[in-house]
């Protein structure tokens, strides 16, 4: 029956429009507006003030297309009056929060009167049946376009049957960027079901909702590509049962969206993290050259590299999805995860694997069947790992930013690994530095911009932590590197390390040659000058370093050598 009253509406409101009825319209009309001088509208800085201006066509801004106020409206409400906040289905927080309105205008046979269907979320406002902290509800109505007036009322729908607005919002970025967003770095389970119940399920049983407003261009373009348009409007709920309001007056002030800068904030956001990926590519390269012999490669930790090949394949599947959510950005987050995909299953992996090789030389000369069988074991970890995080971390949803604070300790396992194996400058400081910069970079804009395309509320607290936890570890391997892997553990509790710097008595008085440079190793000179194997062979200090950074093996007797 409120579809075929909503028709019945629009018929007669045609009619007035035609010129039929004009002071019959303005006289139904009036009676809002005292209402809102009434409850204390006066605070609205005059936007009822004139009723003649309020009604006037605007004969200037006349032309052959009517205003197109489909889209995203942003802005607050406020009460009108003064009021206790609660209601008998809301439990209203604060006397005023913010507000998001959804409209989507379809002309009508009848010129000048369009059809309109939406959605108003209400933030700081606590439903009562859900227990949530913000409130939707289902709008449609008319709007007329001669008299700038939006007049709607609340709608769910009949059972079964979809809202044509259902149609834009999966086609309009900022609805759909908002959606991925709140569905991959915020909601929690309770939240997600703000979607699929509306408030109006109960309420239009016992309550009225109507929404009066007018509507004002603000400004537009040179180009008059994008509009801008601001709603200014009273929100009332008469009960049904002639009980009283369901809850008092609210005042609704709200400013269309560009969604056009959305989508080209998005857009951004891609280009940088296709940037980020070409710099986190020129630094693993840097990195496989300074550890491109099988010594140097073993001193790599493989769970760090691992981590961090986890890490860059879930944003590559986090962008790829976002992709495909929204059609008009697939092209630019296909881009940002293809160059993920890239760094992942290229370079990473390939890193990882020399790694491994490195770390297991007595196996790389045995058959095929056995080194088949270690990769197969190697790549059934990696993405088992990867899907037990992915499993993980929709078990532990309302965890996400603790678990990206773990995720984000990829450096640690080479710390440990320094310490424990005493290794000798693994890593390179720039790939130490370069790293670390790119990969904080994605979470200090999600969570520290605050005019992020995703509107996710920026997190300061968290944003310094995690900066100073990467920080952290940086320094720490950045002076294992220049002062020694062990520089700051103390002497008491290090075990024991073996001295390649003793003092040889030569009872033979014979000349001993270097294997490594084959020339004479003079045994008076300080120790500093020549280095003793624990296989009591004997080289230069600085030819078996070298030697050391490509294999840690004697080079005469192949026997294994302790770290220096």
């Amino acid at each position: 029956m409120r579809r075929y009253a909503a028709v019945l509406r629009v018929a007669v409101v045609g009619l007035l429009v035609l010129g039929l009825a004009l002071p019959p319209l303005a006289a139904a009309l009036r009676p809002l507006r005292e209402r809102v001088a009434s409850a204390g509208a006066a605070a609205s800085s005059g936007s009822w003030a004139d009723e003649h201006a309020f009604y006037k066509r605007d004969d200037n801004d006349m032309s052959p297309y009517s205003w197109n106020i489909t889209g995203t409206y942003k802005g607050s409400w406020s009460f009108a009056g003064a009021t206790n906040g609660s209601s008998r289905f809301l439990e209203f927080m604060t006397s005023k929060g913010d507000s998001v309105l959804e409209l989507l205008s379809t002309p009508t046979k009848i010129s000048g009167v369009h059809y309109v269907q939406g959605t108003i979320t209400f933030h700081d406002v606590i439903d009562k049946s859900h227990d949530r902290g913000a409130a939707q509800i289902r709008l449609e109505g008319v709007y007329i376009w001669p008299f700038r007036q939006l007049r709607m009322v609340a709608n769910s729908g009949a059972d079964g049957e979809p809202l044509q607005e259902e149609d834009y919002f999966l086609s309009n970025p900022y609805h759909l960027l908002r959606i991925f967003s709140s569905q991959v770095f915020q909601d929690s389970s309770e939240e997600k079901n703000r979607r699929k119940n509306s408030l109006t399920h109960d309420m239009e049983k016992h309550c009225n909702i109507e929404i009066a407003a007018k509507v004002v261009r603000v400004s537009t373009n040179q180009n008059g590509e994008h509009e801008k348009y601001r709603l200014e409007g009273l929100m009332e709920s008469p009960s049904v049962d002639d009980d009283g309001e369901c809850f008092s007056s609210i005042l609704l002030n709200s400013t269309s969206l560009n969604v056009e800068a959305y989508y080209n904030k998005a857009v951004n956001y891609t280009l940088m993290v296709t940037f980020i990926s070409f710099l986190q590519v020129l630094l693993l390269i840097r990195q496989m050259e300074h550890s491109n012999t099988q010594s140097g490669a073993a001193k790599v930790s493989i769970i760090m590299i691992g981590q961090q090949a986890i890490m860059d394949a879930y944003l590559c599947l986090l962008h790829l999805t976002a992709g495909i959510l929204v059609e008009s950005l697939f092209n630019a987050f296909a881009t940002a995860a293809f160059f993920k995909f890239v760094v992942f299953s290229i370079f990473e992996m390939r890193y990882l694997l020399a790694i491994w090789k490195a770390s297991r030389p007595l196996n790389s000369g045995e058959g095929w069947e056995i080194m088949r069988r270690e990769l197969s074991v190697l790549y059934s970890r990696f993405y088992g790992i990867l899907l037990g995080g992915i499993l993980l971390m929709y078990e532990l949803h309302n965890f996400l930013r603790p678990l990206l604070f773990l995720m984000y300790s990829f450096w640690i396992p080479q710390i440990v690994t320094n310490v424990i194996r005493d290794t000798r400058k693994p890593l390179h400081p720039q790939y130490i530095l370069g790293m670390t910069a790119t990969r904080v970079a994605i979470p200090l804009y999600i969570f520290g911009c605050p005019s992020n395309f995703m509107r996710i509320e920026p997190d300061k607290k968290w944003c310094i932590a995690v900066t100073a936890f990467m920080g952290i570890q940086a320094a720490v391997l950045l002076l294992q590197h220049y002062l020694g892997s062990r520089c700051f553990i103390p002497r008491q509790i290090l075990p024991e390390k073996y001295c390649y710097h003793r003092k040889v008595e030569d009872s033979t008085n014979q000349p001993i040659d270097c294997v490594i440079c084959m020339t004479t190793i003079d045994l008076s000179q300080r120790t500093s000058e020549y280095m003793v194997a624990p296989c009591e062979h004997i080289f230069h200090s600085g030819c078996l370093q070298r030697w050391m950074d490509i294999k840690m093996e004697c080079p005469t007797c192949r026997r294994s050598l302790p770290p220096a």
